[in-house]
């Protein structure tokens, strides 16, 4: 689900109506036109019940967020956790938070768009044999990857699409996805720690690196696992593809 929803998914919707003298109104949990509507996709967007405008003339702005919760207590302030262990499909895919809006729609008969947007920051982690490997010795391995010093929660201003990572440190299991390690993080600022630790036949290779995890953009680490060094070398590029090399040598 990188670009396109599966049948099943279930997103909320709010509505909010402009008020009578044109002036856009603010998001509230409860009380605007649509409160957290469920919307599940079955090759078209199924709402839980039907919905309409208030009128043939009022505007409207439209919030939506993903994965659905029952309940939201705060649209300024919901609380949302990523998964720790994002090792399975569906582990990795609920932490991907998403967020969308459009605002001043006018009323119509036609579909409003909405395109939601990725508001965690993705990891990519990819292993390269070094000094002491092959590429084939290293897939014969066993081996596991972990993320660490993270904060796995956040607090979620629906209206603004931004998250702000709160609570204690923790660590974090990626997906694998063919030989790529994938994970979902809370975009926050992380001081030098071990970031990434890659337990290859029970040793250790640690990264030792501060780092920012930026909404919305895909942060990959390309691992090149070294016996000789006892370390990694880390190429890190932005999702935007820059070209800019801003790795290092960690030990």
């Amino acid at each position: 689900m990188e670009t396109t929803f599966e049948n099943g998914d279930q997103v909320g919707l709010f509505v909010v109506n402009y008020n009578a003298d044109g002036t856009a109104a603010v998001l509230k949990p409860l009380g605007n036109h649509v409160d957290n509507m469920l919307f599940t996709y079955h090759s078209a967007w199924i709402p839980s019940k039907p919905v309409y405008w208030k009128d043939e003339n009022t505007k409207a702005d439209f919030y939506l967020y993903y994965p659905y919760c029952n309940t939201v207590n705060s649209v300024s302030a919901m609380p949302f956790n990523i998964n720790t262990n994002q090792s399975t499909v569906a582990a990795y895919k609920t932490s991907d938070l998403l967020i969308g809006s459009t605002r001043h729609v006018a009323p119509t008969t036609t579909a409003v768009n909405i395109v939601a947007k990725h508001v965690m920051s993705q990891v990519e982690i990819v292993l390269k044999a070094g000094g002491g490997f092959t590429e084939s010795s290293l897939s014969a391995s066993k081996v596991s990857v972990s993320l660490n010093g993270l904060k796995a929660s956040a607090l979620v201003d629906i209206a603004a699409a931004a998250v702000k990572a709160t609570g204690s440190v923790t660590t974090i299991t990626p997906y694998k996805d063919g030989s790529v390690y994938r994970a979902i993080v809370v975009p926050q600022e992380v001081a030098q720690t071990n970031l990434i630790t890659v337990n290859v036949d029970g040793r250790d290779y640690n990264l030792s690196k501060s780092f920012t995890f930026v909404s919305g953009k895909c942060h990959t680490f390309t691992v090149t696992l070294d016996k000789t060094s006892s370390g990694v070398n880390v190429i890190i590029g932005a999702w935007e593809n820059d070209g800019v090399d801003n790795g290092g040598t960690a030990n």
